[in-house]
């Protein structure tokens, strides 16, 4: 919890330095949208190169119907907001959580899906519970909600014998297959595909550290609230003509988004 007050500090004061520009997609017509491309179904990397995913079909159509050039961008998910704050992306858009520290730093759209914070273990091993991580290695992303979520938890955090950090979720995933790690604390989205997607030998425990809702973040001045405005209304439009549900269903099995609803 530290280092994410530490950074909201940096990026605040940088992003006075750049509030008074003109936001770069009004100007050029382009739209880049950072993100963790390792971070499926929401958005990630395939072995061809090409990154897809529930969130880049999404801000695809947005981008078609706001006449606007698509760009995914991959970013260090642990500087985010650095990349966001400089302009150097438009804004986060990968299963990105809505919390209270981020939104001192930017402007987010109202959620589209909720999500909670869950912990991953190994099917048919001894960890049934929260309570029965007590005394066991517990991983989770750098500068992800996981992360805030045990911060959040004080007992849990307290119990567990120690904390690993990744880089990303899909390694994390493969160090608690061979056992590298007793859990992974993430997001129930991600786990549910990954562990059907893949076949892993993981299962989800039901209990959760954190419900949440995932949200669009841009750039905390008047033509990042501007651009949000336009895309969330663009995502309520294609709540309406049915291409919202679409989407949803092609990545999910049915239509979980929450816009409109």
């Amino acid at each position: 919890m530290k280092k994410v007050v530490l950074v909201i500090a940096a990026a605040l004061s940088l992003f006075s330095m750049v509030s008074c520009g003109k936001d770069k997609a009004v100007e050029s017509k382009k739209f880049v949208l950072g993100l963790d491309a390792s971070f499926p179904p929401m958005g990630y990397t395939e072995a061809g190169g090409e990154i897809v995913g529930y969130d880049i079909d999404l801000a695809k159509e947005v981008c078609k119907r706001l006449d606007l050039e698509f760009s995914a961008k991959p970013i260090d998910w642990d500087s985010k907001e650095i990349e966001l704050s400089t302009g150097t992306i438009d804004c986060i858009w990968n299963g990105f959580t809505i919390t209270d520290e981020r939104n001192q730093m930017m402007s987010f759209t109202p959620a589209y899906l909720n999500n909670d914070q869950v912990l991953v273990v190994r099917k048919g091993g001894d960890i049934k519970s929260l309570a029965d991580a007590a005394g066991k290695t517990i991983g989770t992303q750098a500068g992800s909600s996981g992360e805030e979520a045990i911060a959040d938890n004080p007992d849990f955090e307290a119990s567990v014998k120690k904390v690993v950090k990744y880089d990303d979720y899909l390694t994390a995933l493969t160090d608690l297959s061979v056992g590298g790690v007793d859990g992974i604390v993430m997001d129930s989205i991600v786990a549910e595909y990954e562990i059907t997607v893949g076949n892993l030998d993981l299962e989800v425990l039901s209990e959760s550290l954190a419900k949440e809702g995932y949200g669009i973040g841009f750039r905390k001045d008047s033509d990042g609230a501007a651009l949000r405005d336009k895309v969330w209304a663009t995502l309520e439009e294609m709540g309406k003509d049915g291409k919202l549900a679409e989407i949803t269903k092609k990545w999910f099995g049915n239509d979980i988004s929450v816009i409109g609803k």
